[in-house]
């Protein structure tokens, strides 16, 4: 698996930002944004997870949650036989541990290739057609800068490898860091990182053009309001509405910009621009490989990790690509839209780090929902507005007297009714406290409309979306 460390996305923000946001009013585009098709939301999926779904659980899941495109971070041949399962396209993965063995030896990239790639690249009746594209790497400039010299060989190896086994419509390309990107506020004054622009950036986006390939970038309006020292707006990076007094204007294109996202990809668009790099495809697509919003953090160091703002921002995210389309102020419509993969589909409760390194998931790795996500009429995209079908039951990993401790408070002076629970009656059976607990907890999150809190019983409690029993509907 790549390095995945985001420190550091927004650098280089805070004084620009300022003037942007000081500017007082409101060009056409570089390229398309998409990369031909339509847009789409994907998920990324990493494995540093307690109890991760097996492979024929982690297929239905994602049948279910209607996700048909997915970024790994290995070719780890479970997975893809999941995905292949589930009818889902995957960006596969090379490990930064790879590189030096795939860029130094074009054989090498070829087994590789042959090994990890061909039978699920749908290469003949048989074979399952998984692959949508390679991500060779992560993050390699500022994760592993060593291992510099050899992306770029890697990554042609690869490409070439693709193309011998007739499978050149496989591009080939590798996630950077936003931080590549300097003073990118306002987007009209960015370029790129000066120590990598003609030594990497600029024979790379030569390959990715010539080979039909996208830009991929990993790119978080989260860190860049972490930075920003109280400048930009939350409601700026979760995409929700300002006056048009608070909107940030680029005061030399005079284009509003509603949020923090479209400003990051427009200033990676006039950051290509000023490298006047050009190739046979015509132009280089932008395709975001990371994105999203921790759900929690440390109080003090990290106030904006919170579930509230991880629904806004994913389920925003979410809307503006799949329905609103707008493209961005520089490259407007939907033409122009850039896809993304949203960071992550399950909490990877074992990553080191600060505490919001665990908390980027949409779901725990049992596959219940960390939070609540507000969809609607999203194409069906993780099961459409789960608000309306949401269930409340004993947490795991509850100690069982405070399971039984909450059951007795939610029977009692909760009110829920848990007469169905009873002897004799339609769901006493079976007869274990976290069956009953199951219930009455329900019971109790029915009741009060399923109010945020009201599945917590200290902790004895979680929210899923999957009906946990086969008992008639709670009131």
């Amino acid at each position: 698996m790549g390095s995945r460390s985001r420190g550091g996305s927004g650098s280089g923000l805070l004084i620009p930002l300022l003037l942007l946001l000081l500017s007082l009013h409101c060009s056409p585009g570089l390229v398309s944004a998409a990369g031909g098709g339509d847009p789409y939301v994907g998920v990324t999926i990493g494995t540093e997870v307690t109890n991760l779904l097996s492979p024929s659980d982690l297929a239905e899941f994602l049948r279910a949650q209607h996700i048909t495109r997915v970024r790994l971070y290995d070719a780890d041949p479970r997975l893809l036989s999941a995905l292949a399962s589930a009818g889902a396209r995957a960006i596969v993965g090379v490990p930064n541990d790879e590189l030096l063995a795939l860029g130094s030896s074009p054989a090498t990239a070829t087994a590789w290739v042959a090994r990890r790639l061909l039978p699920f690249a749908g290469v003949n009746s048989s074979t399952p057609n998984v692959i949508s594209a390679v991500a060779v790497g992560d993050e390699v400039p500022t994760a592993l800068p060593s291992a510099l010299p050899v992306l770029l060989p890697a990554i042609r190896s690869l490409a070439a490898a693709l193309a011998a086994a007739n499978l050149s419509s496989i591009p080939v390309s590798t996630p950077l860091p936003f931080s590549v990107v300097l003073d990118p506020f306002p987007p009209s004054q960015a370029f790129f990182n000066q120590s990598l622009a003609k030594s990497f950036i600029a024979p790379l986006l030569g390959h990715l053009a010539n080979t039909s390939a996208p830009l991929m970038l990993n790119l978080y309006p989260y860190y860049s309001l972490m930075q920003s020292n109280g400048v930009i707006p939350l409601d700026n990076a979760l995409f929700r509405p300002l006056p048009p007094s608070l909107e940030m204007v680029d005061p030399n294109t005079l284009l509003h910009y509603t949020n923090v996202f479209d400003a990051m990809l427009d200033a990676v668009r006039v950051a290509v621009r000023n490298l006047n790099v050009s190739g046979s495809g015509g132009g280089v697509p932008i395709l975001v490989t990371e994105t999203g919003w921790p759900s929690y953090g440390d109080r003090r160091a990290e106030p904006y990790a919170t579930k509230d703002n991880a629904d806004a921002y994913n389920s925003n995210l979410i809307k503006h690509v799949l329905e609103d389309k707008p493209g961005t102020p520089m490259a407007p419509g939907a033409a122009a839209q850039s896809s993304a993969y949203i960071y992550e589909l399950f909490n990877e409760d074992l990553r080191p780090g600060p505490v919001s390194e665990a908390n980027w998931g949409l779901f725990y790795g049992n596959g219940t929902p960390v939070y609540l996500l507000h969809v609607s009429g999203a194409g069906g995209l993780l099961a459409n507005d789960t608000t309306d079908r949401s269930f409340c039951v004993a947490a795991d990993d509850a100690d069982e007297k405070a399971v039984q401790a909450a059951m007795d408070w939610a029977c009692g002076p909760g009110r829920a009714d848990c007469t169905a629970i009873q002897a004799g009656q339609g769901c006493y059976l079976p007869n274990d406290v976290r069956s009953h607990a199951s219930y009455a907890f329900d019971a109790y999150y029915q009741s009060q409309g399923r109010a945020a809190g009201s599945c917590y019983f200290q902790g004895a409690g979680m929210v899923t979306t999957a009906d946990p029993s086969e008992c008639p509907p709670r009131p």
